[in-house]
C-alpha cells in the first residue's frame, strides 16, 4: 500500500506588482494624472491618490476635445466676462473636482492620509506668496480631499508655511533636491506648530513633498552634454533615486509629518527602489501598465543604499550640481529658483498655461 503525502502548496499570488506593493507595504501608489478614465483604472492597481500639474491638465483636456469643447463653451456662457485664462482654470477646477470624487472613499478610509487629488497653483503666481496662498485656500475649498501644489522656491516655501497654517494640505512641486525637500518639510512643520500654538486642531493633512526624480536626471544629463563630461550614462539613471532615498530617510529621522513623493518617472527604479518606504510613488498611468506587464518584483528596497561607486561617480564628475542636488545644505533658499531643473520645469509649466489659453481661444474665437 502506497501512502501519498500531500505537500503544502503556496497559492500563486497573481496580483500585479503595483497592487502587491500597495497592499503589502507602507508605500502608497498615486496616479500622475487627474484624467478620470486613467485614474479609475489606476485605482484597480492600488492607487489611493492622484497628482496633476499644468502640463498634465492641458494634455487631459486637449486629448478629450469631444468632451471639453462643449464644456469650455458652457463655462464661457456661465462666465460671460471671463477671459480665456480664467475659463481654462475653471475647466481645470472641474476636471479636478471630478477626479477627487473618485478618491473620496480612500480619503475617508485613511482618515485623510490618502485619497488626495493634487491641484497645482497657477505657475504665473510664482513670484507672489500672498497670491499663491489665496489660490491654495480656494482650491482647498473645492473638495474635502484636495491637496494643493506650491513650488519649492523661496517664495513658494513662504506660501507653503502660511497655507499650512491656514489649513491647506500641501504637495510641494517644482522640487528636485534633498535641500528643497527638507526646507519644505521644515516649513510644513512650522505651519503645523503655529496652529498648535494657537489651539487650532491639526487634522490629518496628508501633505507630501515631491522630488521629481526623473527631471533631476534630465538636468544632470543636460549638464553632462553641455560641459562635455564623460560619465557612465547608467549612473545618471540613479541620481533621482539616490536623492529620493536620502530625502525619505531625512524625513523619517526628523519626524516630519509629511511624506516624500516620487514623480516625473524616467525609469522603473523610481518605483522599485522605493518600495517599502512610508512614502508615495506617482507614476504616469502608462508607466503603471508597463511595470505591471513586466512583472517587476515588489521587493522592500527603500533601505538598500545606492551603490557607493555610483554616488562617488556623480560627486566626482558633477561636483557642483551633485552637491546642490544631494546634500541637505546643497543650496540656500535663495538659490532654489536658479537651480537648472527648477528653471526648466517652471518654464514648461508656464508654457502649458499659454497652451491652455490658446486652446480656449480657439474654442471661443475659432479661426475663419
Amino acid at each position: 500500500m502506497t501512502t501519498v503525502t500531500e505537500a503544502a502548496v503556496t497559492p500563486l499570488d497573481d496580483r500585479p506588482p503595483l497592487l502587491r506593493a500597495a497592499q503589502d507595504t507602507p508605500t502608497s501608489l498615486w496616479n500622475d494624472s487627474a484624467d478620470p478614465a486613467e485614474l479609475a483604472a489606476s485605482i484597480g492597481f492600488g492607487a489611493v491618490g492622484a497628482t496633476c500639474n499644468p502640463v498634465i491638465a492641458y494634455t487631459a483636456i486637449k486629448n478629450d476635445l469631444g468632451t471639453w469643447v462643449p464644456r469650455l463653451r458652457q463655462i464661457a456662457e456661465e462666465h460671460p466676462s471671463a477671459g480665456e485664462s480664467e475659463i481654462g482654470w475653471l475647466a481645470v477646477e472641474r476636471l479636478s473636482i471630478e477626479a477627487a470624487a473618485l478618491l473620496e472613499g480612500e480619503f475617508e478610509a485613511s482618515g485623510g492620509r490618502n485619497g488626495r487629488l493634487s491641484m497645482q497653483t497657477d505657475p504665473r503666481l510664482h513670484r507672489d506668496a500672498d497670491a499663491l496662498v489665496e489660490q491654495a485656500v480656494h482650491f482647498s475649498s473645492l473638495a474635502k480631499n484636495i491637496i494643493v501644489k506650491i513650488p519649492a522656491t523661496r517664495v513658494g516655501i513662504e506660501a507653503i508655511e502660511e497655507a499650512t497654517y491656514r489649513g491647506v494640505s500641501i504637495n510641494a512641486t517644482v522640487s528636485f533636491t534633498v535641500a528643497q525637500a527638507v526646507a519644505v518639510g521644515t516649513a510644513i512643520e512650522r505651519g503645523l506648530d503655529r496652529r498648535t500654538a494657537e489651539g487650532i486642531e491639526n487634522h490629518e493633512f496628508g501633505s507630501v513633498v515631491t522630488i521629481m526624480g526623473g527631471r533631476l536626471d534630465d538636468w544632470l544629463k543636460a549638464v553632462v552634454k553641455r560641459d562635455h563630461i564623460m560619465i557612465d550614462p547608467g549612473h545618471l539613471e540613479w541620481a533621482g533615486v539616490a536623492a529620493l532615498k536620502k530625502a525619505h530617510h531625512e524625513f523619517v529621522a526628523r519626524g516630519f509629518r509629511s511624506r516624500i513623493l516620487s514623480a516625473a518617472f524616467r525609469n522603473h527604479l523610481q518605483w522599485s527602489e522605493l518600495v517599502g518606504g512610508d512614502l508615495v510613488v506617482s507614476p504616469p498611468f502608462a508607466w503603471q501598465v508597463d511595470m505591471n506587464a513586466a512583472e517587476l518584483p515588489a521587493e522592500d528596497r527603500i533601505d538598500v543604499p545606492v551603490d557607493p561607486r555610483i554616488l562617488d561617480s556623480l560627486a566626482t564628475k558633477l561636483p557642483e550640481e551633485w552637491h546642490r542636488a544631494y546634500d541637505v545644505d546643497g543650496m540656500t533658499l535663495d538659490e532654489f529658483e536658479r537651480f537648472g531643473a527648477v528653471v526648466r520645469t517652471l518654464r514648461q509649466f508656464l508654457e502649458a498655461d499659454a497652451q491652455l489659453d490658446a486652446l480656449v481661444r480657439d474654442v471661443l474665437v475659432p479661426a475663419v
